[in-house]
Parts: C-alpha cells; sequence; structure tokens
C-alpha cells in the first residue's frame, strides 16, 4: 500500500460515521419466460404498472424484459431485503411464467418476433420506443435480450474532501473522485469477471448460425472451457462504431467532450439505414450514438437528471453523482440473481478504487492494457497459469489477483468496523477461496452442474429458474406490502396518463427539441 494509500485509509477510518453513509442501490434485468422456456411474448403484465412511470419495475430492451430498480439503502442486507420483495411481488402476478435467471437469454423466437419495449403513447415512452428500434437496427434484437445487474454507489460527498481529491470546490473535487476511481475499476474490473462471471455458455440458437469460436458442450450448448463471462465478450453488445469510441477518463470535462461528439457526429452506416421506414421512425438519428445510455461500458459515471434533461447537460453542469457498475453477471445461484455478499464485496471492492492512488492513463486517456486483460478474463479466465498485463510486465492472474485482496482487504475490515460484525471480512475470505480454487468460481461450477445433471444450457437454467420462482412464490409478501406494490402500480398508470395529456407537441417537435439540447459541454478545469 502506497503512502497516500495508507494515509487515505487512516483519513477514513477517523470518519467512519460517513463511511456508513454510502449509498447503494440495484438494477436487476431479468427475461418473463414461459414454462417451456420460451421467451414470454405477452405484454407487461398490468399488475406491475406502468414501465414509463414505475420507478421499481419497469422493462428494458424488449418488452418481455423486466427490470426491477431498488431504492438507496446504507446497508447491502437492507438493499437485498427491498430486491427480494420486488421479486416476490413480481413473481406472483407472472401466472405460469417465471424470471429467466441468467445473463443469456432462453430461447428466442425468430428475430423479428421478438418485441421492442412500449411505453404508451407519449411523446417521452414514443422517443423510449423508438430509441428501442434503433438499437434492433444497430445490433439486432437477440444481442438485446442479454442481461445484467447494474450496481449503483456512492460515497458520502463530503468523504471527497477527506480524501484530499484536488479541485476548486466540492463538486469538482467529488467528480474528480469518481473520475479516479473509475480509471481505478478499469484496471481492476477483470477481478469482478474472474469471481462473478457467471455466464460460460449460452444456447446454441442464439447465435442464429453466426460463425464462432465457442466449442460444444452437448447438441443444444455451447461454451468455452475457461471462459467467466460470454455476456461481456466480443459476442455481446458491440458493433464497429462503438469499438472506436475510447472515451477518455482522466478528466470529467475530456470524457464529456468526447461523448458529446459521439452523441452528435453521423456515422456512415447509420446514415445508410436512415431514420425512417415506411413513413415510420426506426431510429432517433444516425449518429454514432443516438443519445448518451447507447454508449457500453463496464462502468459509468451517472448524475440523476430531470425530465427531459440529457445525461451530459447534468453531468457537466452538477458533475458526477455516483457510479455504475454494468458489468456484474446474474448470479444463477441467487434466486434474485445477486447475493448480500456479492454486495459486501463490490462495496469494498470500490471503496478500494476510490481511495488508492489512481494515476491518469497514458495515450490520450486509454488504458489498453486494462482492456486487454478484461478480455482475456471474460474468455479464458480459469485457464491454468493465464498471465496479464500489469503496465505492460506479465504477472499471472492467480498472483495478481491474491494481492489486490491483500489490498481490498483493510477497506473490508473498515466496512466491517463501520457497520459492525464480520459480514465484509466473510465476503473477502469467500473470494480468496476462488482464488486458489478455480472450480469454485460461479462460471466453473455452472459448467459442472450442467455435467453432472446432463442437461443443456436451456435445461438447466429453466430447471433453476422455476426452482427459485417457487421460493419466491412459496414466501409472498404479507398483505400491506403486496398492498403498496399494487398502489404503486396503480399510481403508476395514473401518472403515464397525466404525461400523454399533457403532450402539446407532436412527436417530430418534441424530438428535435430534445436533439437541440445536447449542447458542448463546458470546457472544464483539469485536475
Amino acid at each position: 500500500m502506497t503512502d497516500l494509500s495508507s494515509l487515505r485509509l487512516a483519513r477514513l477510518r477517523d470518519h467512519r460515521e460517513l463511511l456508513g453513509l454510502t449509498l447503494r442501490g440495484i438494477e436487476k434485468e431479468g427475461l418473463r419466460v414461459d414454462a417451456q422456456g420460451r421467451l414470454a411474448r405477452t405484454p407487461h403484465p398490468a399488475q406491475l404498472g406502468s414501465a414509463l412511470t414505475n420507478e421499481r419495475i419497469t422493462t428494458d430492451y424488449s418488452e418481455s424484459l423486466l427490470e426491477l430498480i431498488t431504492g438507496t439503502h446504507k446497508d447491502a442486507a437492507s438493499l437485498i431485503g427491498e430486491l427480494e420483495d420486488t421479486h416476490r411481488y413480481v413473481q406472483a402476478c407472472l401466472d405460469d411464467e417465471v424470471i429467466w435467471n441468467q445473463s443469456m437469454p432462453a430461447l428466442l423466437p425468430p428475430e423479428a418476433d421478438i418485441p421492442i419495449a412500449y411505453y404508451g403513447t407519449s411523446n417521452t415512452g414514443t422517443l423510449k420506443h423508438v430509441y428501442r428500434r434503433g438499437l434492433a437496427e444497430r445490433y439486432g434484437k437477440t444481442m438485446q435480450c442479454i442481461a445484467g445487474v447494474h450496481y449503483n454507489f456512492s460515497l458520502d460527498d463530503r468523504l471527497w474532501q477527506v480524501l484530499d481529491l484536488p479541485g476548486a470546490d466540492d463538486q469538482a473535487r467529488r467528480s474528480a473522485g469518481y473520475i479516479g476511481l473509475i480509471r481505478n475499476f478499469t484496471r481492476y474490473s477483470w477481478l469482478l469477471m474472474y469471481l462473478f462471471g457467471a455466464a460460460p455458455a449460452l444456447s446454441r440458437e442464439f447465435l442464429r448460425g453466426r460463425e464462432h469460436p465457442l466449442q460444444s458442450l452437448d447438441a443444444q450448448t455451447l461454451y468455452l472451457p475457461y471462459a467467466t463471462s460470454l455476456r461481456m465478450s466480443d459476442l455481446g453488445y458491440q458493433n464497429k462504431a462503438q469499438s472506436q469510441l475510447k472515451l477518455c477518463y482522466n478528466d470529467l470535462s475530456t470524457f464529456l467532450q468526447r461523448l458529446h461528439a459521439a452523441v452528435t457526429q453521423p456515422w456512415e452506416p447509420y446514415r445508410q439505414i436512415g431514420t425512417h421506414r415506411d413513413g415510420q421512425w426506426i431510429q432517433l438519428n444516425t449518429n454514432i450514438l443516438q443519445i448518451e445510455n447507447e454508449y457500453y461500458s463496464s462502468i459509468r459515471p451517472k448524475r440523476a437528471t430531470r425530465r427531459g434533461e440529457r445525461p451530459i447537460t447534468a453531468l457537466a453542469e452538477r458533475g458526477v453523482q455516483y457510479v455504475e457498475v454494468r458489468c456484474l453477471d446474474i448470479d444463477p445461484y441467487a434466486p434474485v440473481g445477486i447475493t448480500a455478499a456479492t454486495s459486501r464485496f463490490v462495496d469494498a471492492f470500490l471503496l478500494f478504487c476510490a481511495a488508492s492512488d489512481s494515476p491518469f492513463f497514458p495515450v490520450n486517456g486509454f488504458c489498453q492494457h486494462s482492456a486487454d486483460n478484461f478480455s482475456v478474463v471474460v474468455t479464458e479466465g480459469r485457464r491454468p497459469g493465464l498471465q496479464l498485463s500489469r503496465e505492460g510486465a506479465p504477472i499471472a492472474l492467480r498472483d495478481w489477483g491474491r494481492e489486490l485482496l491483500d489490498r481490498i482487504a483493510p477497506y473490508a475490515q473498515l466496512l466491517d468496523e463501520t457497520y459492525g460484525g464480520d459480514a465484509y471480512r466473510q465476503a473477502m475470505a469467500a473470494q480468496a477461496e476462488k482464488i486458489d480454487h478455480p472450480e469454485s468460481t460461479p462460471s466453473a461450477r455452472l459448467l459442472d452442474d450442467m455435467r453432472s445433471a446432463g442437461a443443456s444450457f436451456q435445461e438447466f437454467t429453466l430447471a433453476q429458474s422455476q426452482a427459485h420462482a417457487r421460493t419466491l412464490r412459496g414466501s409472498p409478501l404479507p398483505a400491506d406490502q403486496t398492498a403498496q406494490y399494487q398502489e404503486w402500480a396503480r399510481a403508476s398508470m395514473a401518472e403515464q396518463q397525466a404525461i400523454e395529456a399533457a403532450d402539446d407537441v407532436d412527436f417530430d417537435t418534441y424530438l428535435a427539441r430534445y436533439m437541440e439540447a445536447v449542447q458542448a459541454p463546458p470546457t472544464l478545469p483539469r485536475v
């Protein structure tokens, strides 16, 4: 541990009361499937309310892709508790359908028959729907059915001053702190893929006959023997336009300038597609990114937006508020896709990233070594003797993993001192076991369990998802909590209707105004 890191750790220990104000939240995706494990093509259930306005239960890309959203919590137990409650309510509303508890999709219908999420007739809802039509044109609907767990994390604003971050004011220090956290996350996020990657296999039909480097596990299943997360590999959500984006994480200003360029500069293949077909909108524009949310990355700097406000504007005006970790696979062994132990490890990992030295990246603000490490771990992270690149020098994954866990351990202990007990240190111990024994990682366990059961990826995941559904249904919510979810659903429907009634311009006018709202962010001082 460097002198600066040791000093910052000591300062954090002196301000444990502020650490106790750390907030975390989860957005968990999951496909609805029928009793045979096929993608459900039914509308978003009315009992779940409006997908446009229900803050707890919505849809992501597809009408069939649920997104369950928690509030922010000051501890991992209450966070997972809320996620469990929402799952219990949703599963009780699904009749014969279940939530597919895997990141890689269930059996999908033909591409044209995958239903795109619908958000009603308002301009806001139409924008969300047309954006998803654009994703279909650019990436294909199949890729949009991949699911994951997004983990939101924020420190109390006063901690950035405790950590002695540079900046002219509190907002500048906070933004510099989160951008520094992101740089370290980029350096070390391969560790999360090794420890928590849980998608080493997929249904053969997912690739729709495309060429691929995968091997056959059985007649219906493809896999890579040492993969951790095919979801995060080149098989996932990528294209040539996005592969050219190298958004700089050396400072917020440069990041926003490059993001602005991506959402305002046309891309010729998208220009050839056009924005309309048969008189209908098929994408919002022909730019590299239609909107900021299209940028695919394993972590994002975030700021809550006002209605109709662009994310880039919110970040430029009010700075970074929290980070969103996007690389976590759904845990197939957890009924809600993530455990409290995983949450606690991610907390400690992110605190380590925030408090540790975070030098600027070389060469235009992009670190190729980190990108290469991440890529090799998602496809062959459990390969015996695997070597990674640390600042250009080879190092064994096992050695670097042990070293990182040793560096994270003091932050886990500090969190235990903050919350009481030893839950964070127990979470650390579970991960150390995976470093020493790759067969205990979720990706290895999944392949072993499939082989032991003699089941294909589809068969095994359906059986697990049905078992999880029985668990959730076996502990229904108390009547008062069910009534609360029902009231939220009713209120969201009324809010959607009010939004639709308030529209006073046509969609073309609304969209033009929305796109014009993207102004080049001001040049912020580099720190």
